[in-house]
């Protein structure tokens, strides 16, 4: 049985801060999130006009990527 696919919205400034991203762990700001799907998943993110982005990961894929993060060092 697949995972479900979670949409991350992503929202940037107009100077390319990322100002929101959904599914973010609470020890990471969103330019660190933003930073780790990118590193990790960035074939799977979508631009969007007006400042937006999209990342379309399974559930199982954001676990393991909070996990890695929440981990020290």
């Amino acid at each position: 049985m697949n995972s479900p696919q979670v949409i991350i919205h992503v929202r940037f400034a107009p100077n390319g801060r990322v100002v929101q991203i959904s599914e973010r762990p609470a020890k990471l700001t969103p330019n660190q999130w933003f930073d780790v799907l990118n590193a990790r998943a960035s074939s799977t993110y979508r631009p969007l006009a007006r400042g937006r982005g999209v990342f379309r990961l399974t559930r199982t894929a954001i676990e393991a990527f909070k996990q890695e993060t929440a981990r020290p060092g």
